[in-house]
């Protein structure tokens, strides 16, 4: 059911000479973890929930068919597995639920799709994805939803644990910078508006250790254009100055990807929605280290990965 493709070699470390004691010893290279160390943070991710109780719908590549009314079992196993695993926290990065026939249904969907999330035993977070708003305005999914330690919850914050910054952004505005919201957004004109670019930069920087990014939309340059944030690479440069950033995670796009540009790697989760059966499900934990490796267990059709 999952893969963990952590394992340590003798490709992890460096044989360096010291002076003066005439002796070879090994160091480990950055990103590679030190035998025997425990991770700073180990929490679940997942995403593209699209719940509704509507019927089956063909997507294309690469969006792919969604069984829509599968994924509340799927999120259920989900939250199942980090309870067991004793996750830290779990977060969802996005497309929560789907549309419904009326406002009130969709309500409906994601007070139910919210209370499987709930079944989590620890912290949990969202992530503002595109679909959240195609009945709803931000004000009206925010009271419905809840994020640990707020009061209410907020569309972009950061929280820590262990000493890691995690960083949650929302790219849901237009290219004129306006909040998604009913008749009023494409889910292909996501952006980071100016305001939030300069919050991300004083976040990175007040960071003591490693930072984790996530975001619904990609940023990964070599994502499929449709899928990125219209101005993704102002955001990879704040993410690249800061010399802090480890891992960015994200959903939007079904298939799911991982690339990296310029040192930072970009994990796009397969989407819960997709494809029919618990097979398909996807989901994941991931493990940050001091020594700034970063493990990602892939469970069912999610991609394993060390960072």
């Amino acid at each position: 059911m999952k893969t963990d493709l952590y394992a340590i070699d003798a490709r992890c470390t460096r044989r360096i000479f010291l002076k003066g004691l005439g002796a070879f010893v090994a160091m480990p290279l950055a990103g590679c973890r030190i035998p025997g160390e425990r991770p700073l943070a180990r929490f679940g991710i997942v995403t593209d929930c699209h719940y509704a109780d509507i019927p089956w719908a063909h997507r294309p590549h690469p969006v792919g068919d969604a069984y829509y009314r599968e994924s509340a079992d799927k999120l259920a196993e989900c939250v199942a597995v980090m309870n067991r695993e004793g996750a830290d926290f779990l977060a969802e990065l996005g497309d929560f639920k789907d549309l419904g026939p009326d406002k009130a249904a969709t309500l409906a969907y994601l007070d139910k799709i919210e209370g499987v999330f709930r079944g989590f035993a620890g912290d949990r977070y969202h992530v503002l994805g595109n679909h959240d708003f195609d009945a709803l305005d931000k004000a009206e999914f925010l009271s419905r939803i809840s994020n640990a330690g707020q009061p209410s919850a907020l569309p972009h914050y950061s929280f820590e644990r262990g000493g890691v910054k995690f960083v949650v952004l929302d790219a849901c505005h237009t290219s004129a910078m306006e909040d998604y919201r009913p008749g009023n957004w494409d889910w292909r004109d996501a952006n980071v508006p100016p305001a939030q670019l300069a919050w991300l930069e004083r976040e990175l920087a007040s960071a003591a250790g490693p930072a984790v990014v996530f975001c619904h939309q990609c940023l990964d340059p070599g994502a499929d254009a449709n899928h990125l944030v219209r101005n993704a690479a102002a955001v990879r440069t704040v993410l690249e100055r800061s010399g802090k950033v480890r891992a960015v995670f994200t959903g939007h796009q079904h298939s799911g990807r991982i690339g990296v540009s310029n040192g930072i790697t970009y994990y796009s989760l397969r989407a819960t929605v997709l494809d029919s059966g618990p097979g398909e499900n996807g989901y994941a934990m991931v493990e940050v280290w001091a020594s700034g490796a970063v493990s990602v267990t892939g469970y069912r059709k999610a991609a394993s990965a060390k960072i």
